[in-house]
């Protein structure tokens, strides 16, 4: 493997400048001390459990599982690591008084790997969803390091590209322990591409497992119906306010909450519900529905999560435009109905779940989007089944941490 440490190393050292001054250029040049492997020692006599989360979505997809891990493996050392700057952000504020650290993942070169390796000395390495680094994995092979993909899976997009370069990742999945996929069909893309079936799992969806938690919250919302639009971006903020003004002529009892993703929407908001004749509160003025207020604008930070617990249908914004859509699962483990334009490529495979089962719906234009909502306020029965198929997608896809656990122990039993 002397050639790839080789090529690895000039391929990084070519495209270095350019990387730095990208970083430099969006003001995300951090953790660059961390990246080439300057990071914390542990001792020989720690045992420690690394687990890497690249992004945002992956350090928020982990966060159940990182509690329990805690908690099943108290003695040893839990080290996290992102290699996003915004992932460390979140990685840094939700893990502090779990992990025992907290660092950016190395650069994929010999030397970074090879310091972060010694200084860490994982028992077992756990990355989430799909990063796959070939000197890393060639590296915790050669050290015997058990190294497993969790809660993997392939988007088609990418998986056209492994598939052209199938003889390269064969021989780099044959450095991994275990790939445990979301679904059959990721299992089955990564079989294609050259993993062994013996190493090939299926264990859902960590995303799904979570419990719906207590929330207290008074808005006013007693006696009526709250429709609930959340992360709204800048088109989608015609479309949710124009579709309630017909919804409301049919629907009395309907309310509206409004929760733009950027705090800096909502005089824009306030000027579509002032022309479309609407009255409106603001969630930071403690203002509630009443017979005199249709609309209330949440500007607000950290509420939207609990306020889908207290409303009727709940609208995910993101998706009448190129965003990609925003995670849905926030509003469905509260049973709540979710609706979301045709654009949820960020959450495909929670959106087909969903959809499949019936407790969402993915519309594809502002008239399909009011007929959906019209008919989950007009029929009762339909309005109950969806709700019920919320609660059993995640009772029939839960299970995924305690399966990730069961292989973990299997793991560390044979140290």
């Amino acid at each position: 493997m002397l050639l790839l440490e080789i090529v690895v190393t000039i391929l990084f050292y070519l495209f270095l400048p350019f990387y730095f001054v990208e970083r430099v250029i969006h003001k995300k040049s951090h953790g660059w001390k961390e990246k080439f492997g300057n990071v914390r020692e542990f001792s020989k006599e720690d045992k420690v459990i690394h687990i890497h989360a690249c992004s945002v979505g992956e350090a928020l997809a982990i966060e159940n599982l990182v509690k329990e891990i805690k908690s099943k493996y108290p003695k040893h050392k839990l080290v996290v690591t992102t290699f996003t700057y915004a992932g460390q952000q979140i990685a840094q504020k939700k893990f502090e008084n779990i992990a025992d650290y907290v660092t950016y993942f190395p650069f994929d070169t010999p030397i970074s790997v090879n310091k972060f390796l010694s200084k860490i000395k994982p028992a077992i390495s756990i990355i989430a969803e799909t990063e796959i680094w070939p000197y890393f994995a060639y590296s915790c092979k050669k050290r015997n390091i058990p190294l497993i993909i969790i809660n993997a899976r392939i988007s088609d997009l990418s998986y056209s590209s492994y598939k052209r370069a199938k003889l390269f990742f064969k021989i780099v999945l044959a450095n991994y322990k275990a790939v445990y996929s979301q679904s059959i069909e990721d299992k089955n893309k990564f079989i294609s591409i050259g993993l062994d079936e013996n190493k090939a799992d299926v264990m859902g969806n960590l995303k799904f497992d979570i419990e719906p938690t207590e929330e207290k919250v008074d808005i006013g919302q007693s006696g009526y119906r709250i429709f609930l639009a959340g992360s709204t971006h800048k088109p989608e903020n015609e479309i949710v306010i124009s579709t309630y003004e017909k919804l409301k002529q049919k629907h009395s009892d309907l309310k509206l909450l409004i929760a733009p993703r950027h705090l800096e929407r909502v005089e824009e908001i306030k000027d579509i519900v002032k022309k479309h004749n609407l009255s409106f509160g603001l969630r930071s003025q403690d203002c509630k529905f009443s017979s005199s207020i249709d609309v209330i604008i949440l500007d607000t930070l950290g509420e939207l999560k609990k306020m889908y617990s207290i409303c009727d249908i709940a609208f995910i914004g993101g998706s009448f435009n190129n965003t990609g859509g925003h995670n849905p699962l926030e509003a469905a483990i509260f049973e709540k109905p979710v609706v979301s334009g045709p654009a949820v490529f960020n959450f495909k495979d929670i959106y087909e779940v969903l959809c499949k089962s019936g407790a969402g719906k993915v519309v594809q234009t502002p008239e399909e989007f009011y007929e959906y909502i019209d008919k989950l306020l007009s029929e009762q029965q339909v309005y109950l089944d969806t709700k019920n198929a919320c609660k059993n997608v995640f009772d029939k896809n839960r299970g995924a941490i305690s399966f990730v656990i069961s292989k973990i122990n299997n793991i560390l039993s044979k140290e």
